[in-house]
């Protein structure tokens, strides 16, 4: 979103290019150029012809460096060169604007300190008006924090070109930065794989568990179904030693009602069996 704000906003000064023949009026586009809101990038109008032409004019070169800066440098970069041209304040607001965001994006967590030395700010209350401007631009999102003065940066908007021969240390901080990740993966599945193999340990220790707790239950059952077995023959005995006694006692010989004393005795003492021992 922002990139294409940029972009727009830069369009008119791609046009008026076309006819900045002198080196003059090349220099003037690249102050209007410079000066104008919502430009932040500035890639395109430096590969116009008329633009580049800036190099070959020794009263003017200066403006196509100071160009360059915006680009892709910071204001200690204008700083450190003092044949570049003087700004305006609208340009030395965009170019500490710009600043910003490789500053932002290094640590997470700004000290007030640095960025006023590094912008070149006199006081805390300026950098909060530049850190609040560039809230509302939509170029980082971060808190103030001024009991600590500090700024925590969570993100910063991809507004800065590339320097001239920076493709090969990018793509080595990103080779870097690859390799990171395949670190991290590798970690990651030797982590997972040894979870698993945890897991799948458990799961065999709690199926012998399980095992061995049936086998002691069948055992269990088994054993009980022989002692039962054992007492049900005891009461028989029993009373077949009764049913003995019975007949010697009462004198029942046999026939009917033995068989019906029997049958009481079995039963147990009860109000049938003594009427008939009584009759």
């Amino acid at each position: 979103m922002e990139q294409t704000r940029a972009l727009n906003a830069l369009e008119p000064f791609l046009a008026l290019s076309k006819s900045a023949n002198s080196p003059r009026a090349a220099a003037d586009l690249v102050t209007q150029a410079t000066s104008a809101p919502n430009t932040y990038v500035f890639a395109e109008l430096l590969q116009t012809a008329n633009i580049q032409a800036l190099r070959q004019s020794p009263d003017h070169c200066s403006y196509l460096t100071l160009l360059e800066i915006f680009a892709w440098g910071t204001w200690e970069d204008y700083q450190s060169n003092p044949t570049l041209p003087q700004l305006s304040e609208a340009q030395q607001t965009k170019l500490r604007l710009l600043s910003l965001l490789p500053l932002a994006s290094t640590p997470s967590r700004l000290t007030y300190t640095a960025l006023q030395t590094a912008l070149s700010l006199p006081s805390a209350r300026s950098l909060e008006a530049l850190i609040t401007a560039a809230i509302y631009a939509g170029l980082v999102t971060c808190t103030l924090d001024p009991a600590h003065n500090s700024i925590a940066i969570t993100s910063v908007a991809p507004l800065r070109d590339l320097a001239p021969g920076s493709v090969p240390a990018l793509s080595a901080t990103l080779d870097a930065w690859a390799a990171r990740c395949e670190d991290a993966l590798t970690a990651l599945e030797a982590e997972n794989e040894g979870a698993r193999r945890g897991a799948r340990e458990r799961a065999r220790r709690t199926r012998r568990e399980e095992e061995a707790v049936e086998a002691a239950e069948r055992e269990v059952e088994r054993g009980g179904g022989g002692g039962g077995e054992k007492r049900a023959a005891g009461p028989g005995e029993e009373g077949e030693g009764e049913e003995m006694d019975v007949d010697e006692v009462g004198g029942f010989g046999g026939g009917q009602g033995a068989n019906q004393a029997r049958r009481t005795t079995k039963r147990g003492p009860g109000v049938g069996y003594g009427r008939r021992l009584g009759g």
